[in-house]
């Protein structure tokens, strides 16, 4: 049971984080996760991209440099290697003699094709050429390596075959006039750039010069050897962001849950983790949330053990008077005695039924106040019902109570729940009737009054009773603070009713004072209550 300090506060006295403008979609260790994800892959993509463009302009290179030298070879065969009487042809020995001629680097291979696509000459038969290749590595019986079986399926019969396909496609369009490039894989398995250019003689297409470069693979290995920098970056920003992770993420959710067992083990009253509390993200924010959870429940809990004690002080008070006169009753022979010993009994067992009463009433108010869902009430109308409930059931000599409505007729909305408003201006009513019939004036009368100032709806009760001490006007709202006038009923008033009525109208995010009425002269004329609430707009 919370008293009545220990009841609703706004976010920033309980020191929740204040409600942020528009941002990114996300959270933030959410941005960060995805951020540290994508960087690894970012690194992987944008190097794959820049060797490959690295790698389509070493092509492309190759392409031109081959071009310029099929050029001049097909120039010089076709100047010194044809004949054209009856018809222009090449004369296969002497388009041997020049290719032998012509220095062909190690690296390339000319192929001449005559009109026919017959292979006419071939620098690698030519210069006797032998193609060396290191012998791959001794392996165990039964055991298969990635390089062999590539190797292996290379050089299969449908390989060489499509190899072969290939290269007479290339070789059949240069012989309709067009000059080709392409990259291939050739006979042997290898990729090679490829250009074939015709050999014309005026418009005749005499024959076709088919060049190729088997330097793609080292340009490949090269590009994989210029990759591995970034795939070692890559892992490193990996395990970087990993660890990050981990100490950002992982490590204060650990934190957390071991504070967390702390405080359920050792009976703690709070969780304190202020570098982390510190932290703008949304593990701050669930820190905070936690310690401010902690320390509502442990006001929660010293608000319950200081309203037991204080259950305990009050019901000590009827029950040992009941005690005392129970004791005495039996030493009594005078009947009168009797008679007035047995109406303070009377009093005694009536005065700790109402303050069983109002503490049950009390102590069930934290529940009905979660139970009941808040919603727009219009305080006007709600307090118009209440008035009007008085005054069907006014007796002579009870104070009158007088509704005043908003001057403007216009609703008073406000967010909250019917029920504890209605407890809350029955208790403030019935606080000013009883006052009110003291009075000496005639007649007396409670006014309630509901009007909106700004944006907050007031709620004011007024008695023309004897009004507050100065002194009194805070500690009226206590527990079990009761200061009847002279008079009133002995164990009619359990002190609860202010207590409870401060505790529902701050819950509800307003505030409730106590002053008096004075005239021009400073003379008390009577008490008033004035509850603010916020204003509720649809």
């Amino acid at each position: 049971m919370a008293s009545a300090i220990d009841t609703a506060r706004s976010d920033a006295e309980i020191g929740l984080a204040p409600h942020r403008g528009w941002r990114l979609p996300g959270s933030r260790l959410g941005r960060l996760i995805i951020v540290l994800n994508l960087l690894g892959l970012a690194i992987l993509i944008v190097g794959a991209l820049v060797l490959n463009e690295t790698r389509q302009g070493l092509i492309n290179a190759e392409i031109d440099s081959l071009t310029t030298q099929g050029e001049f070879i097909a120039n010089v065969i076709e100047k010194a290697a044809t004949r054209g009487d009856p018809e222009p042809m090449l004369e296969p020995d002497l388009t041997r003699k020049t290719i032998d001629l012509l220095f062909i680097p190690k690296l390339q291979r000319a192929r001449i094709f005559d009109a026919h696509g017959a292979l006419v000459a071939d620098s690698y038969v030519i210069a006797d050429r032998v193609e060396l290749k290191p012998l791959p590595p001794a392996r165990k019986p039964g055991e298969i390596r990635l390089n062999d079986w590539l190797r292996d399926r290379d050089a299969r019969p449908e390989a060489v075959a499509q190899a072969r396909a290939d290269l007479n496609a290339e070789v059949a369009r240069a012989l309709k006039g067009e000059r080709v490039h392409l990259l291939r894989r050739a006979q042997n398995g290898d990729r090679v750039v490829s250009i074939s250019i015709p050999i014309q003689y005026v418009h005749a297409v005499l024959g076709v010069l088919t060049l190729e470069a088997g330097d793609v693979d080292q340009i490949i290995a090269a590009q994989r050897r210029a990759l591995l920098p970034f795939i070692l970056v890559d892992i490193a920003v990996t395990l970087v962001s990993s660890l990050l992770l981990s100490r950002l993420v992982a490590e204060p959710v650990l934190r957390l849950a071991r504070a967390a067992d702390r405080v359920t083990a050792a009976r703690a009253r709070a969780i304190s983790l202020p570098d982390i509390a510190s932290r703008d993200d949304e593990l701050g924010d669930l820190t905070r949330s936690l310690e401010t959870m902690t320390f509502a429940l442990s006001e929660r809990m010293d608000a319950i053990e200081r309203f037991a004690a204080d259950v305990a002080h009050e019901i000590r008070n009827p029950l040992t008077s009941i005690r005392s006169a129970v004791e005495t009753l039996d030493l009594i022979s005078d009947p009168v005695a009797r008679d007035r010993l047995t109406s303070i009994l009377k009093q005694d067992v009536q005065r700790l039924d109402r303050l069983i009463t109002d503490i049950s009433n009390a102590s069930r108010l934290d529940a009905e106040l979660s139970r009941e869902s808040p919603r727009r009430i219009d305080m006007a109308r709600l307090i118009g019902d209440i008035a009007e409930l008085y005054v069907q059931s006014a007796r002579p000599g009870e104070a009158v109570v007088r509704f005043i409505p908003p001057a403007n007729g216009e609703p008073a909305m406000v967010q909250g729940r019917e029920g504890p408003f209605s407890q809350v201006f029955r208790n403030l009513i019935d606080n000013a009737r009883s006052f009110s019939v003291l009075s000496d004036r005639d007649p007396s009368e409670v006014r309630v009054a509901v009007r909106r100032a700004g944006h907050e709806v007031v709620t004011t009760v007024e008695d023309d009773g004897p009004g507050i001490p100065a002194e009194n006007l805070e500690t009226v709202f206590e527990r079990f603070y009761t200061s009847r006038p002279k008079g009133a009923a002995f164990g009619g008033h359990s002190g609860l009713g202010l207590s409870i009525a401060r505790q529902i109208i701050q819950a509800h995010g307003g505030r409730i004072r106590a002053e008096n009425r004075t005239d021009a002269d400073g003379k008390i004329l009577g008490a008033r209550f004035v509850v603010t609430l916020p204003e509720s707009r649809a």
